[in-house]
């Protein structure tokens, strides 16, 4: 008579394990559990985000310089084909000042949320070899690209007043613009992180949508004067959009002669709260997938 090999079903498995105190691995936490495991290892991701920026640019001979050339370099380029080919100096105030802001904060979306994109397939080896909360990847990309952002907005800030704008309180608007547009650039990481481990070719699609996303986002030209004449649908698409929000309160900040309506602020808040929370949740919600297959 042969002996019975057959294996208890899983609920069974699963009760004997929670009778002697046994826990599943790679089980995604709660909510608040992973919050506070991210908290718990704050200052590793900053100190992980400096390495990251100081490892960036060391085969280059210029190293960390590459940081303000970059944006430099495609305030020139903008400004040769929007402000002196086609006239934008002379139709916008201050077409210089007005150009580098427009840049400068777009270049810091973008770079968040390409780097965030890959922040997890980069990191794959890690993430295999140690238990951690995921979201830690696209947080130190973050991070990163914040400390690169301190630099370019102060070169940006020396030009604004170089072409004769004064320093004024409203600069200090500056702070909130920058504090809601980081968490909408976190949000964002976040969805596109995840999206990348599903499908790697998001990450070579996002550099074409990126650059969509800059020529109707205002960065050359006033959307005001864009959209005067144009229907509703368009007006709704690019007052609403969130890189045309945030280009428009920095304009705002360190314009003087710069204005947007009051709805803006609403709509930067509820960008930023809104992209968080979603891009959080959605990132958190496949957290034990993350490494696996």
């Amino acid at each position: 008579m042969s002996a019975d090999t057959t294996a208890p079903p899983d609920s069974e498995l699963r009760a004997l394990a929670r009778e002697y105190g046994l826990k599943p691995i790679g089980v995604r936490p709660s909510l608040t559990r992973y919050i506070k495991q991210i908290w718990d290892r704050r200052y590793f991701i900053v100190e992980y985000a400096r390495a990251r920026g100081q490892a960036a640019n060391t085969e280059s001979r210029l190293g960390r310089l590459w940081e303000v050339l970059n944006p430099l370099f495609s305030v020139a380029i903008y400004y040769l084909v929007f402000g002196i080919i086609l006239g934008g100096n002379k139709s916008v105030p201050n077409f210089l000042a007005f150009l580098v802001i427009g840049v400068f904060i777009n270049s810091y979306t973008h770079s968040v949320v390409l780097s965030g994109s890959k922040s997890v397939t980069r990191n794959m080896g890690m993430i295999r070899s140690f238990h951690f909360p995921r979201a830690i990847m696209p947080l130190a990309d973050l991070v990163q690209n914040f400390r690169l952002l301190r630099t370019s907005m102060l070169i940006c800030c020396i030009i604004v007043v170089l072409t004769g704008q004064p320093i004024t309180w409203a600069w200090l608007l500056l702070i909130p613009t920058i504090l809601f547009q980081s968490m909408f650039n976190f949000g964002l990481a976040m969805v596109v992180a995840r999206l990348t481990t599903r499908v790697r070719d998001v990450a070579k699609l996002l550099p074409f949508l990126l650059r969509t996303w800059t020529y109707l986002s205002g960065v050359m030209y006033p959307i005001s004067t864009f959209i005067e004449d144009k229907g509703d649908f368009v007006k709704f698409v690019f007052t609403v959009n969130p890189m045309a929000v945030y280009i428009e309160l920095a304009r705002d900040a360190l314009l003087e002669s710069y204005s947007v309506p009051v709805i803006t602020w609403y709509l930067a808040v509820g960008w930023g709260v809104g992209m968080l929370l979603v891009g959080f949740i959605y990132f958190w919600k496949a957290e034990e997938r993350y490494g696996r297959g």
